[in-house]
C-alpha cells in the first residue's frame, strides 16, 4: 500500500513523500504506476525476471517556483509511457532533466536507444513515447521543468526531433552541483527566494542546452525574442529601458525590434510594464518591501498615482489590496504554526 506523507519545513515548503514496498503483485504494479503518473509521466508499468519479490518504490518531490525536484528510487520494472498506447491519455507538458546516482536503466525512444548508469545525465520531453526498463535497483534526481518555459529560454528545442546530448558538458555538471545545493536549502527559502531559484535553474538549462541545439530561421527569430524578454527582466530598474535603448543593446533598428514582436501579441513598451507591474507586486508581497511609492520607483515607475491606475487595470486589485491579503496570509500562517 503506497504511504504518502507531506512534511513541513521552516521556509512553508512542503516535500511530498511516496513510499511503497509491498508482495510483487498486479496492486503494486498499479500503485507504483499511480505514483509515477502523479509525479513524472503515465506510464504502464510491469514487472520483468529481474523484479524482485519484494517490490520497493519510493518518490520525494519538492517544489520551488513552477518547477519540481523529484528523488525517485525504486526495484527493476518495465515501462511504457501512455502516450504510445492510449492517444486519449493525457499529454505530459513538462521536461525533465534526469541524474542517475545508482543502478542502470535502459530507455528507448524513436530516435535514440540509451543506458544510463551512475552519474549519467539526460534531457527527456514528457511528449515524445518512450519505454524504459530498470535493470539494477535505481536512484534519480529529476527536475521537471514546465515546457513553455523551457521552450521560451531555449524555443530551438521546439524544432529538433532529437535532444542534445549532455555528455561531458560543464554547465550542466555546474546545474547537477546547483541542484544538490539547492535540495538542501530550499526548505529554508521563501516564496520569492524559491521563484528566483527555479529562474535560476532555467538560465542554467539554456546554458547547456541552447549551444547544442541546430538553428533554423524562424529558432532563430524566437532565440532572439527570448535573448530580449531576458534584457528586460534584467533591466526593469533602469530608468532609460526602452525600444531605444533595447535595440541599441541587440545592434538593430528599433523597428527592426518592433517587427520581432509583431506576430506574439506583445508589444515593446507592454512587456516592460507587464514586468515591471510582477515585479512591484512581489514586493507588495514582502513584509519588508518598503512603501507602495518606494516599490513603484525602484521598478521605474515615476509617478505613484500612475502606477496604482495601472496595476488596478491589471490586476484588478489596488496596490493596497495586495499588500493587505498579503499580511493576512502571514498573520493566518503565524497562528496556525503557533497552533
Amino acid at each position: 500500500m503506497i504511504e504518502q506523507a507531506l512534511t513541513k519545513s521552516v521556509g512553508g515548503v512542503e516535500p511530498e513523500r511516496w513510499r511503497l514496498r509491498t508482495a510483487l503483485d498486479s496492486q503494486a504494479l498499479e500503485e507504483w504506476t499511480d505514483i509515477l503518473s502523479r509525479t513524472h509521466v503515465q506510464f504502464d508499468v510491469c514487472s520483468t525476471h529481474r523484479t524482485p519479490s519484494t517490490f520497493y518504490g519510493a518518490v520525494t518531490r519538492r517544489r520551488f517556483g513552477d518547477l519540481a525536484l523529484v528523488d525517485c528510487g525504486c526495484s527493476p520494472f518495465l515501462g511504457r509511457s501512455l502516450s504510445t498506447m492510449h492517444a486519449s491519455s493525457r499529454p505530459a507538458e513538462i521536461f525533465g532533466l534526469q541524474f542517475v546516482r545508482k543502478g542502470v536503466e535502459q530507455i528507448r525512444e524513436r530516435s535514440r536507444e540509451l543506458s544510463l548508469r551512475a552519474g549519467d545525465v539526460i534531457l527527456w520531453d514528457g511528449l515524445q513515447p518512450v519505454e524504459i526498463e530498470v535493470v539494477e535497483p535505481f536512484v534519480k534526481r529529476t527536475v521537471i521543468f514546465p515546457r513553455e518555459r523551457v521552450l521560451a529560454v531555449c524555443p530551438r528545442l521546439d524544432d529538433v526531433r532529437a535532444l542534445p546530448s549532455l555528455a561531458g558538458n560543464a554547465s550542466v555538471r555546474l546545474l547537477i552541483r546547483y541542484l544538490d545545493s539547492l535540495a538542501i536549502e530550499l526548505g529554508s527559502l521563501d516564496e520569492p527566494g524559491r521563484a528566483a531559484a527555479a529562474e535560476a535553474a532555467l538560465e542554467l538549462l539554456r546554458a547547456a542546452v541552447a549551444p547544442n541545439v541546430p538553428s533554423s530561421r524562424s529558432a532563430r527569430r524566437a532565440a532572439m525574442c527570448a535573448d530580449i524578454r531576458r534584457y528586460i527582466r534584467g533591466h526593469l530598474q533602469d530608468a532609460t529601458l526602452g525600444p531605444e535603448s533595447i535595440a541599441v543593446a541587440h545592434a538593430m533598428s528599433v523597428r527592426a525590434l518592433h517587427a520581432l514582436f509583431e506576430d506574439s501579441g506583445d508589444s515593446i513598451c507592454g512587456l516592460i510594464r507587464h514586468e515591471r507591474l510582477a515585479r512591484c507586486r512581489e514586493d507588495l508581497e514582502l513584509a519588508d518591501g518598503g512603501s507602495v511609492t518606494e516599490i513603484a520607483f525602484r521598478w521605474g515607475f515615476h509617478d505613484a498615482a500612475h502606477f496604482a491606475r495601472v496595476f488596478k487595470a491589471h490586476y484588478e486589485q489596488t496596490p493596497s489590496d495586495v499588500r493587505r491579503d498579503a499580511f493576512a496570509r502571514r498573520a493566518q500562517t503565524a497562528q496556525l504554526a503557533a497552533g
